[in-house]
């Protein structure tokens, strides 16, 4: 088992690293739109809040030698499932493997509208 960390993504701010690699698997915690240059939250659009979230998801995949078309497993969480057309617009535009995928409705951190874990594979 290794952990995973870069600071190319938000740190994580509680006792979790951002992933870890176990065999060929990558789990990966849950972003939210956090620039991790900033550590400030964005409180933009869905799809604003979306692709930071996506950022900060393949700076953790890049720090793991894997990319997203390794991607088996997303779980996504939306505040809003109003929002569910305009995450998707965002969304389908890196994860074109359409890796399996659970998307729920839930109240996330710091007011966010969308937050996303990712499992991956590496071969």
């Amino acid at each position: 088992m290794k952990i995973i960390n870069t600071q190319h993504a938000p740190l994580p701010v509680g006792p979790y690293s951002q992933a870890i690699q176990s065999g060929d698997f990558l789990f990966c915690s849950g972003q939210i739109a956090i620039n991790p240059e900033t550590n400030e939250f964005l409180a933009g659009t869905v799809q604003e809040q979306t692709l930071l979230v996506i950022r900060n998801i393949k700076a953790v995949l890049d720090a793991a030698g894997s990319d997203f078309e390794d991607v088996v497993k997303t779980t996504c969480f939306l505040s809003d499932m109003n929002d569910f057309q305009e995450f998707n617009k965002i969304y389908a535009q890196y994860f074109v493997s359409k890796p399996a995928r659970s998307c729920v409705q839930a109240q996330l951190p710091k007011g966010a509208k969308v937050e996303i874990e990712i499992i991956a594979s590496k071969k």
